[in-house]
This record gives structure tokens, sequence and C-alpha cells, in this order.
């Protein structure tokens, strides 16, 4: 249950977004947060020699 504020926080940046942007920049938006988090996933990766070949990694080093 700790993680719920980080939910909270999403949900309400998600939110405000939605009032900013229209559908089309929405997707796009979504699209390259996805890649963001891809990469950043990826290096974290990288970091962490243990985690080689493991596609998603939830562990810190």
């Amino acid at each position: 249950m700790k993680n719920c504020t980080n939910l909270y926080y999403l949900s309400s940046i998600a939110c405000m977004l939605a009032d900013c942007f229209d559908e089309a920049g929405l997707k796009i938006l979504s699209s390259d947060l996805i890649t963001l988090g891809e990469m950043i996933e990826s290096v974290l990766a990288r970091q962490c020699p243990e985690n080689e070949g493991r596609v998603h990694v939830q562990q810190e080093c």
C-alpha cells in the first residue's frame, strides 16, 4: 500500500494532462512516456550485472 500515494499523484497528473491536450496529443505523449520508461529500464538493467538477460527489472542493485 505504500505505492498508493504515487498512483494518486499519477492519476492527478493524467487528469490535468487530459484537460490540456487533445486526443492526438495525449496519444503521442503516452507513447513517448512508454518509450522513456523502457529506456530507463534498459539503463538500470545495464547498471546491474546480475540483471543481465532479464526483461523487467524490479529490484535494486
